[in-house]
């Protein structure tokens, strides 16, 4: 008997087909995407141009979305924007899911008293608000961009551990595990080929969606303060310098939120149809 003989095996049943609105929110993604990478491409300019003449300007006319305080355009400080914030979600989610990948594997595999240790860290983490850990943790660490990726990534791993844990308890009991433990293949090589693939889908579908958590996680540390130095153009920062404006010049503040908030949505969006596509693959 070969290896191949005792996968899974998925039914033949077609995958759920995207719809419209998933299909929109993947494609505002693409655009942040190049946002991020080539903001070139989308807007010209840069970030730290100003214009004392042109500051607080209204949305239209040269500058589509208006101006802050100091006249720098706010569409091209948006558009550069993305990459500092994108960084800071996916570098947290990265970090948190490789670690939480590595716990979880421990505490499903490693017997009784590994996963005693590893959900009892688990739980203490879990157990403390959030927001006030990150922040305890950057008062000691010191802010900046890199910190507030461990910040977040800390009370965002037993998410993921948990996750991974449970699924490698009930993967471990199937039937082509138990067939290919009794084949006498290696403990690593039935992780690696077996268990962690198995693992992936729901892993890949709670990562999409904390990225949007993450995301939010790192505007909010950086609204207080503790994000990038100025003037790096931060979502979280951008909407903090307007918030002193907002009576007299609302869209330095409202602006920067919203593509927060499109973000964000547009992230639980892809989440929420990649888990549906994937139950109907596999269910």
């Amino acid at each position: 008997m070969t290896t191949q003989t005792i996968a899974p095996v998925l039914k033949t049943t077609a995958p759920r087909r995207l719809g419209p609105g998933a299909w929109l929110a993947m494609l505002f993604l693409v655009l942040v995407a190049v946002a991020a990478v080539f903001p070139g491409l989308l807007v010209d300019g840069k970030p730290g141009d100003a214009d004392v003449l042109s500051a607080l300007q209204g949305p239209g006319g040269d500058h589509l979305l208006g101006t802050d305080a100091n006249g720098r355009d706010l569409l091209v400080r948006i558009v550069y924007g993305a990459r500092p914030s994108m960084l800071a979600g996916l570098g947290a989610t990265a970090l948190a899911v490789s670690v939480g990948t590595l716990l979880g594997l421990l505490a499903g595999l490693g017997g009784r008293i590994a996963d005693e240790i590893v959900m009892r860290l688990a739980d203490v983490v879990l157990s403390l608000p959030s927001l006030l850990l990150a922040l305890l943790i950057l008062v000691v660490t010191g802010p900046g961009t890199a910190n507030s990726i461990y910040a977040i990534a800390i009370y965002t791993t037993p998410g993921f551990a948990r996750l991974v844990r449970i699924q490698s308890l009930v993967i471990r009991r199937s039937p082509y595990v138990e067939a290919a433990v009794s084949l006498g293949l290696h403990r690593t090589r039935i992780i690696l080929r077996h268990i962690v693939p198995n693992v992936f889908a729901p892993l890949l579908v709670l990562a999409t969606i904390e990225v949007g958590t993450a995301l939010v996680a790192a505007a909010s540390l950086s609204f207080l303060g503790f994000g990038p130095k100025p003037p790096t153009p931060e979502w979280g920062a951008m909407l903090a310098g307007g918030s002193e404006y907002f009576q007299v010049a609302w869209w330095v503040s409202v602006f920067p939120g919203l593509a927060i908030t499109l973000t964000v949505l547009a992230l639980t969006v892809s989440g929420r149809a990649l888990q549906r596509w994937a139950e109907g693959r596999t269910s």
